[in-house]
């Protein structure tokens, strides 16, 4: 079940079943993950995504290709994002200690009060519990607004917003609000938003999902652009009104 709500983190990493891998299991634990393969697409991602932490491989491949020398190129990268989001916290992601002296050494520093580091072949649990650590000392943690778009909800004082005007909902229309914006551009199916919402015993038809989903989009999105949006056969998501990716017309649950 998801734990980490409406955090954001960052993996730089140029091996692109090791991004997935992590990918899947950080969105499965509710982080929101941006991907970048290099110093430039993660400078850029950090700059449009504004990460809470930041994953990255110290040995990622220089902009020629060439593997980074004794993590020469990674720690480059971890100083512009620094530089671009001052104080972010970034776990590094090492080569086994016998091949990997001078990185640990290099990296110390950068690691020093806003960082931590890992060793390959890594767990992922190990991952996961440092990125929280992390997220903790540096109060990312404790913000409790999810926002999508222009919609905002608050988890501590249960408060709803979209373009600054207060919705009003009832405490299961909050819960499944919840749960979609903590999986933003996710489609969630019927079964998952069961067992997440009403709980895995509850005894009630699936349908129910379809008219609170509805009761959502009266309030959510009525006279306004569409957030909530239905994959026919395979569930519902909400996104920002103006992703490119949008439906121009939603037919609706």
């Amino acid at each position: 079940m998801p734990t980490e709500t409406g955090l954001r983190v960052l993996v730089v990493d140029d091996e692109a079943s090791l991004t997935e891998l992590l990918s899947t299991a950080l969105r499965y634990e509710g982080w929101e993950v941006r991907c970048a393969g290099d110093g430039a697409g993660a400078v850029r991602a950090a700059r449009e995504f504004r990460p809470d932490a930041v994953v990255l491989d110290v040995t990622l491949s220089d902009r020629e290709g060439r593997e980074g020398s004794e993590g020469r190129e990674g720690t480059a990268v971890a100083g512009g994002l620094r530089r671009e989001l001052p104080g972010v916290p970034v776990l590094f992601l090492i080569p086994p200690r016998d091949a990997a002296g001078a990185a640990v050494e290099r990296i110390a520093g950068l690691t020093a009060g806003a960082g931590d580091q890992v060793t390959k072949p890594f767990g992922i649990e190990d991952v996961v519990a440092r990125l929280r650590a992390l997220t903790r000392r540096s109060g990312a943690a404790r913000r409790s607004r999810l926002v999508v778009g222009d919609l905002v909800l608050d988890e501590d004082s249960r408060e709803v917003s979209r373009g600054g005007q207060a919705i009003h909902l009832t405490g299961t229309e909050f819960e499944l609000l919840r749960y979609l914006m903590r999986n933003p551009r996710r489609v969630l199916g019927k079964a998952q938003i069961l067992d997440r919402v009403w709980s895995y015993d509850f005894r009630g038809h699936a349908n129910v999902v379809e008219l609170y989903i509805s009761y959502l989009r009266k309030k959510i999105d009525a006279g306004r652009p569409p957030m909530i949006h239905t994959r026919r056969g395979a569930g519902y998501l909400i996104k920002p009104a103006a992703d490119p990716g949008a439906d121009p017309a939603d037919p609706g649950a």
